[in-house]
């Protein structure tokens, strides 16, 4: 279970993120498609936002953007109102939307200008702008092709750098690593990584290895409501294999060597990983949290009390795919008042 908090996630002392979010909710007709979200950003935390698809991520970031009004809840973006007072919100941030939209008829040069020129560049501000965004997103081999004629990755790079063109104070991003080539994710990755430093942003995916890549902190929505958030190992620790212990013999039976390792106090459960050749696997579950140290040297004085030549033993970490399914899926997923806000 996640236990509820009364606190925004990543709130300042005085209460106050570069973007706070506080109850947001969007109907659409019957349909609720966000309820009672809130959380806040500061500069320097890059922000995960992690769901099924359907769950409210681009819903949200819309919101957040400015792009749709919510139906109740509050943003600030720099402490500026999106909806009382949306044009200098709108001034800080960059905006990296579902798909990467853009014009097919401008060059990818073309385009990136005439962001900049929305974006109040011009001269010799908007040429620089231009040219340390190619470089950036290492576009410049296509900066003179029309839009239209690049490939999807390319496509959506240069909508990315669109995003960064004023060099923005809050950036979000919309599956910035969609379709792209593995070494393209990694430049995106570590770009965006390389920002969050001076920046606050958000970015939604459904790519679980990018929050150990990318995130300082994720949440995870689900339904339209938060169920999850903490930094990546905090998120990691909730897994059912946080601090198991993974144990290899020979010469010593499957199933003795899980009755021996279940009768152990500091184990919940054992369950047999597998067995040939005289060689056993079990993995031995911690009883609570805080054991796990203890775990791991209560089987190893175990086995060399009883002797096993043992091949193998180490703990595990949790594992970020097991707690998404866990409560993402209908038949597992924890209530409305459970969540974590």
């Amino acid at each position: 279970m996640f236990p509820a908090s009364k606190h925004f996630v990543g709130m300042n002392q005085n209460g106050i993120g570069m973007i706070r979010v506080q109850n947001l909710t969007k109907n659409f007709g019957p349909k609720i498609a966000v309820n009672g979200v809130s959380f806040s950003v500061e500069k320097g935390e890059v922000l995960g936002f992690l769901g099924p698809n359907g769950a409210g991520k681009s819903t949200s970031m819309r919101m957040i953007t400015g792009f749709i009004p919510p139906t109740a809840g509050s943003i600030t973006v720099g402490g500026f109102d999106m909806v009382d007072n949306p044009i200098p919100a709108k001034r800080l941030i960059g905006y990296l939307p579902e798909n990467a939209p853009a014009y097919n008829d401008m060059t990818v040069s073309g385009f990136l200008g005439f962001a900049a020129e929305i974006r109040g560049l011009s001269g010799d501000a908007k040429k620089k702008a231009v040219n340390r965004v190619l470089e950036m997103c290492f576009l410049e081999s296509v900066a003179h092709q029309s839009v239209d004629t690049l490939s999807k990755g390319f496509r959506h790079r240069t909508c990315f750098a669109q995003s960064i063109i004023h060099d923005p104070e809050v950036l979000i991003l919309d599956e910035p690593t969609d379709g792209l080539d593995p070494n393209q994710k990694h430049e995106v990755r570590t770009l965006i990584r390389r920002m969050g430093e001076k920046k606050a942003i958000i970015f939604s995916t459904h790519i679980l290895e990018e929050v150990d890549a990318v995130c300082s902190r994720a949440i995870i929505i689900d339904r339209g409501q938060i169920v999850a958030n903490g930094t990546p190992s905090e998120l990691r620790a909730k897994s059912d294999l946080a601090g198991a212990v993974l144990v290899r013999v020979s010469g010593v039976g499957a199933t003795e060597l899980k009755d021996k390792l279940g009768a152990l106090g500091t184990v919940r459960k054992a369950i047999v990983i597998g067995e040939s050749g005289g060689h056993a696997q079990v993995r031995a579950y911690p009883k609570g949290a805080g054991v796990n140290g203890d775990l791991a040297q209560a089987v190893s004085d175990l086995a060399l009390r009883e002797k096993w030549k043992l091949e193998e033993l180490h703990t595990e970490e949790g594992r970020l795919d097991e707690v998404f399914r866990t409560i993402t899926l209908p038949e597992t997923a924890v209530s409305a008042k459970e969540v974590a806000s």
